[in-house]
């Protein structure tokens, strides 16, 4: 179940447009028109990217009357963070094992 989640999590960062919205969102809660401002599409395909972003658990709806304001929701992205930062170990390990090895072709480049 958890990977299924971070399916959704990393699906909806995969796309330049919801990372824009989110970034957005970062500075405070907005409505639909507001987050569509700088986008050069309507505010319905903008609608089709928050609930992309709202299925991964990135952005909540806040019901006020009629203004329906988006927010971010960080907590899936701490969640996503937390399973690349398993993988930080293997990266750091394979550079340091192959820096070690193009110190050794060097040293013996100088002999």
């Amino acid at each position: 179940m958890a990977s299924d989640k971070l399916s959704l999590i990393f699906s909806a960062l995969a796309d330049p447009t919801r990372r824009a919205i989110l970034a957005a969102l970062a500075l405070g809660p907005m409505p639909v028109g507001e987050i569509a401002k700088p986008f050069d599409m309507s505010e319905p395909a903008v609608i089709k990217h928050l609930k992309v972003l709202e299925r991964a658990g990135l952005v909540e709806t806040d019901r006020k009357g009629q203004m329906r304001p988006r927010s971010l929701n960080a907590q899936p992205l701490a969640e996503a963070s937390s399973w690349v930062e398993q993988y930080r170990q293997f990266w750091e390990t394979s550079f340091d094992q192959l820096d070690a090895y193009l110190e050794e072709l060097q040293a013996g480049e100088q002999e």
